[in-house]
């Protein structure tokens, strides 16, 4: 953590058996070594918070990305069925406006029936009139 060499180390040793002397060195020596655990333990943890921080932006990023993607999914989507609603709707209209005949069966039959009446009306003078007719085509 430090990068302190093992003949570092032996200097700062003899320094504090000097300074502290060999009745208090033990003790203070113990001290030093629950103040280097608690300070691993909270710089670890201050690692492990930030880590863990560092993963719900992510996840969050993420989160922004695929409700990004869902909006532009549903909103392609829902262009594409009012799309297909327009042209249901087109094809309704020109079929209820093509539901009702165009020719009027009514009036053909009518002017088949005066074809056929004048028709018949020539064929009968014809014959009265004793001329020949035409043969009937099929």
């Amino acid at each position: 953590m430090f990068d302190i060499g093992f003949s570092e180390m032996v200097i700062i040793a003899v320094v504090a058996l000097v300074v502290l002397g060999p009745d208090r060195l033990p003790r203070v020596a113990r001290q030093a070594g629950q103040w280097m655990g608690k300070l691993q333990r909270y710089v670890s943890d201050v690692k492990s918070d930030i880590n863990r921080q560092m993963e719900l932006d992510e996840l969050r990023r993420l989160k922004t990305e695929v409700t990004d993607a869902a909006s532009n999914l549903q909103s392609s989507v829902q262009s594409v069925v009012s799309d297909a609603q327009t042209s249901l709707d087109t094809l309704s209209d020109a079929a209820s406006s093509s539901a009702q005949p165009t020719t009027d069966w009514d009036k053909i039959y009518a002017a088949r029936r005066t074809r056929d009446r004048f028709k018949d009306r020539r064929t009968e003078r014809a014959r009265l009139l004793g001329k020949k007719l035409p043969p009937k085509r099929r």
